[in-house]
């Protein structure tokens, strides 16, 4: 807390309310007792304005810029890590050393399997199923399979918890797209770190040798990481308020999975194609849908541009371009999709109308373009985003779990009909 206060003068009394200081950006008013004190609460809409909690994991600033992990800029850990150590720095607050390293590694690949009655329950899906909605609802039944709830007092229950979901929610990622495309089910290999174990088990087709491409790899392993935590956003939030009535891990993932699946939350990326493809089969002209763009009068907006929390730049789309770059170069892909989606840069990196409104390509620009050199579905975008995701999920529950916040319960001001009396259907 801090010796600054807040006064809030009301119905001829004066209340005092108690900042809370921040290492770094928003400090909060503690305003826990204003509904007790005065009778009111706050309206804040999306709660755009309003601190649920207290955290230690992720900071973003968006006007600056700037993403750290646990205090270190996306940047760097971009540059130097790969998504396992990512994932042990969410989860533990420290970067690993050797060992522990080596053991989070082994620990995950302990549970590199997944019971075989999970083949079942994917089974009743249709092709035509959403992966979203598949993913959701095997994540949720990983709970039937390890029904022993996670004693939060036990760090090595937690660890368990979270290295076993880490390692089969993988094996649900690639098992959701073998079943949109029909293809044989793969279980994972050892022999392989996390990200190449993935890549294996989605992409390795029935009678072919497979082989890890590392720039493929690279470029996974980047978005992953991207991915990895983003502060308290829609499906983050989610997990915590489900969590909060002590919904076991695997449920409240079960319920950010389906928060993620959302057009504007996770479903960016996937918006992204579909506009290009859009474009593409409107004859390709760029140049009209960008004067579209710049119409106010038009409906129509360039998806992948701009962001709603970074207000300059993301610094995630500055990292996430050159692996772009360097899987369209590799894989040699002509797509005249993506042809377009190269032409937009240009036209967003240079014209002044986006370059004085900042509306720069963001991550879900980049991601949705090696997804679709890739050969993934547009409608599998958001599954891979939910892999990202994963880590920042169970380190947000747990951290949530050992703080013991208390039950989500929000107050909202009614305007509905005031009091009356049940009128008889006769007389109505």
């Amino acid at each position: 807390m801090s010796d600054n206060k807040v006064i809030l003068n009301y119905d001829g009394n004066s209340y005092e309310y108690p900042i809370v200081e921040s290492t770094i950006g928003d400090r909060g008013i503690d305003i826990s007792k204003l509904r007790d004190q005065t009778g009111l609460i706050t309206l804040d809409l999306g709660y755009k304005n309003t601190g649920a909690t207290l955290s230690n994991i992720t900071y973003l600033d968006g006007d600056l810029g700037e993403l750290f992990y646990r205090g270190y800029p996306i940047e760097q850990i971009a540059e130097k890590s790969n998504f396992s150590e990512v994932m042990y720095l969410l989860l533990h607050g420290e970067l690993p050393n050797a060992t522990q390293f080596t053991q989070f590694e082994n620990n995950i690949k302990n549970y590199n399997f997944v019971a075989e009655e999970m083949k079942k329950i994917l089974d009743a899906f249709p092709r035509s199923a959403h992966p979203m909605g598949v993913l959701s609802t095997l994540t949720s039944a990983l709970t039937a399979f390890n029904p022993r709830a996670v004693n939060v007092k036990s760090k090595e229950d937690l660890d368990h918890a979270a290295e076993m979901l880490i390692a089969k929610f993988a094996h649900l990622c690639a098992w959701t797209y073998r079943k949109t495309n029909g293809f044989p089910l793969n279980h994972g290999d050892n022999s392989l770190n996390y990200v190449e174990n993935f890549y294996k088990m989605t992409f390795r087709k029935p009678y072919e040798e497979f082989e890890i491409d590392p720039v493929v790899v690279a470029a996974l392993d980047k978005l992953l990481i991207l991915h990895a935590d983003h502060e308290q956003n829609c499906s983050t939030s989610t997990v915590r308020m489900v969590g909060s009535a002590h919904t076991g891990l695997f449920a409240s993932i079960s319920a950010g999975v389906s928060a993620l699946w959302g057009p504007l939350h996770g479903g960016a990326n996937q918006a992204v194609i579909e506009m290009l493809e859009m474009i593409e089969k409107d004859g390709g002209d760029v140049a009209k849908y960008v004067q579209k763009a710049k119409d106010k009068e038009d409906s129509f907006r360039l998806m992948g541009f701009g962001h709603r929390v970074y207000k300059n730049f993301d610094p995630r789309a500055k990292i996430i371009k050159k692996a772009a770059d360097d899987i369209l170069n590799k894989l040699g892909v002509h797509d005249k999709a993506l042809d377009i989606a190269m032409q937009l840069e240009r036209v967003a990196l240079e014209d002044d109308y986006f370059v004085e409104r900042k509306l720069y390509p963001n991550v879900d620009f980049y991601s949705g373009i090696i997804y679709r050199a890739l050969g993934i579905p547009t409608e599998m975008f958001t599954v891979m985003f939910a892999l990202g995701r994963l880590p920042g999920w169970i380190s947000q529950w747990k951290e949530m779990r050992l703080h013991g916040d208390p039950i989500g319960r929000p107050r909202q001001v009614y305007q509905g009909a005031p009091k009356r009396d049940y009128v008889p259907m006769e007389n109505r």
